[in-house]
C-alpha cells in the first residue's frame, strides 16, 4: 500500500478554510488538531467547527483530539463522522474502553503518544487500536521542528505490530517534509501529517504526490 498523507488543516487559512480543503482533495485524511489550550497551551476547533470542515472536506476526517478528558468529548467527534478520532494517552484513563466505544461509534480508534511517553505500556493493548501516533514534536503548536530522537519508539511499535500481524496504522505528527519523511518511513511510518509543508507549498496537490511517492519507496 502507498504511504497516507494527511495535511493538518492547523497550517490552512482559518478565514478561507473551505477552498483550502478543495486544494488538498488528493490527500487521503484531513488531519483536524482539537486543542483545549489546557491539556496543551494552544486553543483550536470545538465541535461545531469540526462538523462545518466535515461538511465541507472533500476527504474524510482524521481528527487528533489534544485535550484533556477525552473520555467525555471524544465519542462526540466520531458521532459527528469523523473517520478517525486520535486521543492521547497521557489524557486518557481507560485507553481501551474509549476506543472500543469509539469503534462501536463508527470510527476507527488512535491512540497518540507525546514524544516523551514510552511505547512499552501499550504494545500488549495493540490490537485495541487502528492506529498509534507518535508526536514527532511536541504536540500544541505547529511550525516545529522534527524529532529523531522519537524513532527508536517508532522501530519499537513497528516491530511490536508487525510481529504481531496486526492491521494498524502508524502515524508521525511533525516537522514532516520531503527530508524527514524518509527517516520517519525508514523507522516504521505509514501514515504522514502534514502542515506547512503542504498548505504553504505553491501547488499542494503536486506536493501531496511528492510525499506520499517519498514515503512509499521508504516504507
Amino acid at each position: 500500500m502507498p504511504a497516507r498523507i494527511n495535511p493538518s488543516v492547523l497550517a490552512a487559512d482559518f478565514v478561507n478554510m473551505e477552498r483550502d480543503l478543495g486544494t488538498i482533495a488528493s490527500a487521503d485524511l484531513v488531519h483536524v488538531d482539537v486543542m483545549d489550550n489546557h491539556f496543551v497551551p494552544n486553543l483550536t476547533f470545538g465541535p461545531q467547527m469540526v462538523g462545518r470542515i466535515h461538511d465541507v472536506s472533500p476527504i474524510p476526517l482524521d481528527v487528533h483530539l489534544m485535550i484533556t478528558d477525552p473520555e467525555r468529548w471524544a465519542p462526540g467527534y466520531a458521532e459527528l463522522g469523523a473517520y478517525s478520532v486520535t486521543f492521547h494517552a497521557e489524557a486518557a484513563t481507560d485507553p481501551v474502553g474509549l476506543a472500543r466505544r469509539l469503534r462501536a461509534i463508527g470510527a476507527r480508534a488512535g491512540i497518540a503518544l507525546k514524544p516523551g511517553t514510552p511505547a512499552d505500556d501499550y504494545l500488549e493493548l495493540l490490537s485495541e487500536f487502528d492506529q498509534v501516533l507518535v508526536m514527532t514534536v511536541e504536540p500544541g503548536f505547529g511550525g516545529q521542528s522534527f524529532m529523531p530522537e522519537t524513532m527508536p519508539k517508532l522501530r519499537q511499535l513497528r516491530e511490536a505490530v508487525t510481529a504481531r500481524g496486526l492491521d494498524i496504522w502508524l502515524q508521525v505528527d511533525g516537522g514532516i517534509t520531503e527530508e524527514t519523511i524518509v527517516t520517519a518511513a525508514e523507522a516504521g511510518a505509514d501514515t504522514f501529517v502534514a502542515g506547512s509543508s503542504v498548505f504553504r507549498a505553491d501547488d499542494p496537490a503536486r506536493q501531496i504526490s511528492l510525499l506520499r511517492d517519498t514515503a512509499t519507496l521508504h516504507l
